[in-house]
């Protein structure tokens, strides 16, 4: 574990959450979007309405509000977007963040204290949507949570290193026809090393570009501890 995996699990025992904070993390459920999943196989799942009919049948069947998962997933969602296909080990499918599968216009909550970094409505097809990307510090160590696939409003009164304190509401999560083409979610992302984005970073990657990805955008669950191991 690497000294920033290690800020990041040591900052807080118990879990925490980036939705609505009436909405208790026992009424979590892990999903599997994987393309090793069995249950896909004969699904179309890039398919946003097909998504959303699995995503409702594992968490109306479960009694739960929330789905939640996709850390380092490798997935199908991404086929028919133009910007993700490639061949063998260059096509992007790999997931980098965690996605939380939830109903439109759920509020979504910061983690930590930071300042907005930036924000910007990335509408191309099987992009974020509406992105604000935070700025956070341990001591001296900087880095960045990002939180796409919003609504249109989630940008309005924003502005750079506007203050956010934890527990806030940043948010809310946009439709479908706002967040291009996904089932309505949340993608939270952290991200060691912004580089030169602004407003955006890649939430997914292709194989041959792991291992860097991995590095610089590690488990988001070491901070959030929703699931074990972490769960203080």
């Amino acid at each position: 574990m690497t000294f920033f995996e290690k800020l990041l699990l040591n900052h807080a025992k118990g879990p925490r959450t980036v939705l609505d904070s009436e909405i208790p993390i026992s009424n979590y459920i892990p999903i599997d979007l994987s393309i090793f999943n069995k249950e896909l196989e004969l699904l179309d799942v890039s398919n946003p309405n097909v998504c959303q009919e699995y995503i409702d049948e594992v968490v109306n069947y479960n009694s739960h509000k929330i789905a939640y998962g996709g850390y380092l997933e490798r997935r199908n969602l991404y086929k028919k977007s133009p910007g993700f296909v490639g061949k063998g080990d260059e096509e992007r499918n790999i997931h980098l963040g965690i996605d939380f599968w939830a109903a439109t216009g759920t509020k979504v909550i910061a983690p930590l204290e930071g300042v907005v970094h930036s924000f910007k409505n990335n509408a191309a097809s099987g992009d974020y949507g509406p992105t604000i990307i935070l700025r956070h510090e341990f001591g001296e160590e900087p880095f960045y949570t990002l939180y796409g696939h919003l609504s249109i409003e989630s940008l309005h009164g924003l502005h750079k290193n506007k203050e956010v304190n934890a527990g806030d509401v940043i948010a809310a999560l946009g439709e479908t026809e706002i967040n291009v083409n996904y089932a309505p979610h949340l993608h939270f992302q952290i991200i060691k090393d912004l580089g030169d984005h602004t407003g955006d970073y890649p939430g997914v990657c292709s194989q041959k570009d792991l291992d860097g990805y991995q590095k610089n955008c590690p488990d988001p669950n070491l901070l959030l501890k929703i699931t074990p191991p972490f769960v203080g």
